[in-house]
């Protein structure tokens, strides 16, 4: 679509013992979609991840967990007319997950049969669909 902006961003799959996904709501928004955000000037993909799961939910990647699950393309949950391009890492997290800085709420859903929400393109459509299929 000529004139759409895309916008780089690292997103974290997340999953429990029972093997729900970790999704999570920014503060004035509809859509739970996968902790995560842009990079900062300089940093590498995992450098990100650790940095916004850290800032979004207050817990630590641990070192060496990151698992590169591919890149995919989406239009963008709160971005009206652009679109977000997520290098997606399955990642494992420790110390207590609670939503802080511009994060309102975050859930777990089971991959198999996710809840009547609202739920961003990337995550319904690429996101979720890998996790219900096993690959994480």
């Amino acid at each position: 679509m000529t004139g759409t902006s895309t916008i780089h961003v690292v997103a974290a799959l997340i999953r429990d013992q029972a093997g729900r996904v970790l999704l999570v709501r920014k503060r004035g928004t509809t859509a739970f979609m996968q902790p995560g955000g842009k990079r900062d000037a300089g940093e590498d993909d995992v450098t990100a991840l650790a940095r916004e799961v850290d800032e979004e939910l207050g817990c630590r990647m641990i070192s060496g967990s990151a698992r590169p699950l591919g890149e995919f393309e989406a239009i963008a949950a709160n971005e009206p007319g652009r679109r977000v391009k997520a290098a997606v890492y399955g990642i494992d997290v420790k110390g207590e997950i609670a939503p802080r800085a511009e994060i309102d709420e975050m859930i777990w859903v089971d991959p198999l049969a996710p809840p009547d929400i609202v739920l961003a393109p990337l995550t319904r459509d690429h996101v979720l669909p890998l996790a219900a299929a096993g690959k994480v």
